[in-house]
Protein backbone atom coordinates (compact mmCIF):
# COMPACT_ATOMS: atom_id res chain seq x y z
CA UNK A 1 0.00 0.00 0.00
CA UNK A 2 1.41 3.40 -1.01
CA UNK A 3 2.10 5.92 1.73
CA UNK A 4 -0.33 8.86 1.80
CA UNK A 5 1.26 10.73 4.73
CA UNK A 6 4.88 11.30 5.66
CA UNK A 7 6.49 13.41 8.39
CA UNK A 8 10.15 14.32 8.81
CA UNK A 9 12.15 16.80 10.91
CA UNK A 10 14.09 19.31 8.81
CA UNK A 11 16.97 21.69 9.45
CA UNK A 12 16.48 25.40 8.67
CA UNK A 13 18.60 24.96 5.55
CA UNK A 14 16.44 22.03 4.39
CA UNK A 15 13.30 24.15 4.93
CA UNK A 16 14.72 26.74 2.50
CA UNK A 17 15.76 24.11 -0.07
CA UNK A 18 12.33 22.47 0.07
CA UNK A 19 10.58 25.79 -0.53
CA UNK A 20 12.75 26.39 -3.61
CA UNK A 21 11.85 22.91 -4.93
CA UNK A 22 8.14 23.56 -4.41
CA UNK A 23 8.33 26.94 -6.17
CA UNK A 24 10.26 25.38 -9.08
CA UNK A 25 7.67 22.60 -9.41
CA UNK A 26 4.68 24.97 -9.52
CA UNK A 27 3.14 24.40 -6.10
CA UNK A 28 0.58 26.98 -4.92
CA UNK A 29 1.37 28.48 -1.52
CA UNK A 30 -1.23 29.41 1.07
CA UNK A 31 -1.04 31.06 4.49
CA UNK A 32 -1.86 28.91 7.52
CA UNK A 33 -1.53 29.33 11.25
CA UNK A 34 1.49 27.72 13.01
CA UNK A 35 3.30 26.92 9.76
CA UNK A 36 6.29 28.36 7.95
CA UNK A 37 4.60 27.56 4.65
CA UNK A 38 1.99 25.30 3.12
CA UNK A 39 1.89 24.38 -0.56
CA UNK A 40 -0.41 22.34 -2.76
CA UNK A 41 -0.21 20.86 -6.23
CA UNK A 42 -3.02 18.65 -7.43
CA UNK A 43 -3.87 16.35 -4.54
CA UNK A 44 -0.47 16.67 -2.86
CA UNK A 45 -0.10 18.92 0.20
CA UNK A 46 3.26 19.87 1.72
CA UNK A 47 3.19 21.71 5.05
CA UNK A 48 6.25 22.84 7.01
CA UNK A 49 5.49 23.49 10.68
CA UNK A 50 7.40 26.07 12.72
CA UNK A 51 7.84 23.68 15.63
CA UNK A 52 10.70 21.36 14.80
CA UNK A 53 10.66 22.44 12.00
CA UNK A 54 8.88 19.43 10.53
CA UNK A 55 7.43 18.71 7.11
CA UNK A 56 4.13 16.89 6.64
CA UNK A 57 3.47 15.51 3.16
CA UNK A 58 -0.07 14.30 2.43
CA UNK A 59 -1.88 12.97 -0.62
CA UNK A 60 -1.84 10.22 -3.20
CA UNK A 61 1.52 11.32 -4.62
CA UNK A 62 3.24 11.36 -1.20
CA UNK A 63 5.48 8.38 -1.82
CA UNK A 64 6.73 9.65 -5.20
CA UNK A 65 7.31 13.15 -3.82
CA UNK A 66 9.32 11.78 -0.88
CA UNK A 67 11.39 9.40 -3.04
CA UNK A 68 12.04 11.75 -5.97
CA UNK A 69 12.12 15.25 -4.43
CA UNK A 70 12.28 15.35 -0.62
CA UNK A 71 14.88 12.63 -0.07
CA UNK A 72 17.30 13.23 -2.97
CA UNK A 73 17.06 17.02 -3.28
CA UNK A 74 16.34 18.18 0.28
CA UNK A 75 17.45 15.56 2.81
CA UNK A 76 20.17 13.85 0.78
CA UNK A 77 19.43 10.35 2.03
CA UNK A 78 16.83 7.63 1.52
CA UNK A 79 14.57 7.16 4.54
CA UNK A 80 11.17 6.05 3.21
CA UNK A 81 11.05 2.28 3.31
CA UNK A 82 14.06 2.19 5.64
CA UNK A 83 12.25 3.02 8.87
CA UNK A 84 13.52 -0.15 10.53
CA UNK A 85 17.06 1.11 9.96
CA UNK A 86 16.52 4.77 10.93
CA UNK A 87 14.03 4.20 13.77
CA UNK A 88 14.79 0.66 14.91
CA UNK A 89 13.33 1.25 18.40
CA UNK A 90 9.86 1.70 16.85
CA UNK A 91 9.93 -1.93 15.76
CA UNK A 92 10.99 -3.44 19.08
CA UNK A 93 8.17 -4.91 21.21
CA UNK A 94 6.94 -2.16 23.55
CA UNK A 95 3.98 -0.33 25.06
CA UNK A 96 3.15 3.11 23.71
CA UNK A 97 1.21 5.29 26.19
CA UNK A 98 -0.11 8.84 25.98
CA UNK A 99 -2.79 11.06 27.45
CA UNK A 100 -5.24 13.68 26.26
CA UNK A 101 -7.46 16.24 27.94
CA UNK A 102 -5.15 17.64 30.60
CA UNK A 103 -5.11 21.20 29.21
CA UNK A 104 -7.83 23.82 29.10
CA UNK A 105 -10.15 21.50 27.20
CA UNK A 106 -13.26 20.71 29.25
CA UNK A 107 -13.92 17.03 28.82
CA UNK A 108 -12.62 13.67 29.94
CA UNK A 109 -9.01 13.00 30.83
CA UNK A 110 -7.91 9.98 28.82
CA UNK A 111 -4.86 7.76 29.19
CA UNK A 112 -4.41 5.14 26.48
CA UNK A 113 -1.80 2.53 25.76
CA UNK A 114 -1.14 -0.09 23.13
CA UNK A 115 1.28 -2.97 22.70
CA UNK A 116 3.17 -3.08 19.43
CA UNK A 117 5.93 -5.10 17.82
CA UNK A 118 7.55 -5.05 14.37
CA UNK A 119 4.58 -6.67 12.60
CA UNK A 120 1.98 -4.45 14.27
CA UNK A 121 4.12 -1.31 13.77
CA UNK A 122 4.38 -1.98 10.02
CA UNK A 123 0.61 -2.55 9.78
CA UNK A 124 -0.15 0.65 11.74
CA UNK A 125 2.19 2.69 9.55
CA UNK A 126 0.59 1.27 6.40
CA UNK A 127 -2.84 2.18 7.80
CA UNK A 128 -1.74 5.83 8.09
CA UNK A 129 -1.39 5.96 11.87
CA UNK A 130 0.56 9.06 12.95
CA UNK A 131 0.84 11.63 15.71
CA UNK A 132 -2.72 12.77 16.42
CA UNK A 133 -1.58 16.41 16.49
CA UNK A 134 -0.99 16.09 12.74
CA UNK A 135 -4.54 14.89 12.03
CA UNK A 136 -6.95 17.62 11.03
CA UNK A 137 -10.34 16.22 11.98
CA UNK A 138 -12.04 14.37 14.80
CA UNK A 139 -13.65 12.03 12.26
CA UNK A 140 -10.22 11.01 10.96
CA UNK A 141 -9.00 10.44 14.53
CA UNK A 142 -11.98 8.15 15.18
CA UNK A 143 -11.38 6.30 11.92
CA UNK A 144 -7.71 5.71 12.78
CA UNK A 145 -8.64 4.66 16.34
CA UNK A 146 -10.82 1.95 14.83
CA UNK A 147 -7.91 0.79 12.67
CA UNK A 148 -5.65 0.62 15.73
CA UNK A 149 -8.19 -1.45 17.68
CA UNK A 150 -8.69 -3.79 14.71
CA UNK A 151 -4.96 -4.29 14.29
CA UNK A 152 -3.96 -4.84 17.93
CA UNK A 153 -7.00 -6.80 19.12
CA UNK A 154 -7.13 -6.87 22.93
CA UNK A 155 -3.60 -5.46 23.28
CA UNK A 156 -4.72 -1.94 24.19
CA UNK A 157 -6.16 -0.17 27.23
CA UNK A 158 -8.03 3.13 27.50
CA UNK A 159 -8.83 4.89 30.79
CA UNK A 160 -11.42 7.65 30.58
CA UNK A 161 -12.06 9.93 33.53
CA UNK A 162 -15.17 12.04 33.00
CA UNK A 163 -15.08 15.53 34.59
CA UNK A 164 -16.89 14.29 37.73
CA UNK A 165 -14.36 11.47 38.25
CA UNK A 166 -11.50 13.85 37.38
CA UNK A 167 -12.66 16.24 40.12
CA UNK A 168 -12.77 13.44 42.72
CA UNK A 169 -9.29 12.25 41.76
CA UNK A 170 -7.95 15.79 41.81
CA UNK A 171 -9.20 16.20 45.39
CA UNK A 172 -7.27 13.04 46.28
CA UNK A 173 -4.03 13.85 44.41
CA UNK A 174 -4.03 17.67 44.19
CA UNK A 175 -1.78 17.31 41.15
CA UNK A 176 -2.62 16.42 37.54
CA UNK A 177 0.80 14.84 36.97
CA UNK A 178 0.27 12.42 39.87
CA UNK A 179 -3.13 11.52 38.41
CA UNK A 180 -1.50 10.89 35.04
CA UNK A 181 1.18 8.74 36.68
CA UNK A 182 -1.62 6.64 38.20
CA UNK A 183 -3.27 6.38 34.78
CA UNK A 184 -0.04 5.35 33.08
CA UNK A 185 0.71 2.78 35.80
CA UNK A 186 -2.80 1.31 35.47
CA UNK A 187 -2.43 1.02 31.69
CA UNK A 188 1.01 -0.62 32.01
CA UNK A 189 -0.28 -3.08 34.62
CA UNK A 190 -3.26 -4.02 32.45
CA UNK A 191 -1.18 -4.42 29.29
CA UNK A 192 1.41 -6.50 31.17
CA UNK A 193 -1.34 -9.00 31.96
CA UNK A 194 -2.68 -8.99 28.38
CA UNK A 195 0.78 -9.28 26.81
CA UNK A 196 2.99 -11.26 29.19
Amino acid sequence: MAKVTYTLALSDEQVTILKACLLRDGFEFKEKEHVLYSAKKGKLNVTVYRKGPKVLVQGKETEDFVKFVLEPEVVGEARLGYEEHWQAEMFEPHFGIDESGKGDYFGPLIVAGVYTNSEITRALMNAGIMDSKRIGSGNRVRELAGKIRAEVGSRYKVIRWAPSRYNLLYKEYNNVNLMLARGHATVIKDLSVRVP
